[in-house]
């Protein structure tokens, strides 16, 4: 997927994603039953982005994001060092 937005210094650009609100075993919980793991998938990084590529599917704050909405396309804006995690 190419980026619409060109990400400047520290800064990632991503798709978030949904989290399943379905169990293992198949039993569906209301968005309130549980707190859900903020992810996302890397569209773009900065120039000065070290440890996350693009393509990469990561874990981040969700306090710390800018949201931007592009042709009825929601991104993200995240810091690296908002970037708690890359999922494997």
């Amino acid at each position: 997927m190419n980026s619409p937005l060109s990400p400047l210094s520290d800064y990632v650009v991503a798709v978030p994603e949904e989290a399943s609100s379905k169990t293992v075993s198949g039993i569906y919980l209301p968005d309130n039953a549980t707190e859900k793991p903020k992810t996302a998938q890397v569209i773009a990084t900065g120039k000065e982005v070290k440890q996350v590529k693009s393509g990469e599917k990561i874990v981040y704050k969700s306090y710390s994001t800018t949201e931007v909405k592009i042709e009825s396309q929601e991104y993200i804006l995240v810091k690296e060092e908002d970037i708690l995690a890359i999922v494997k």
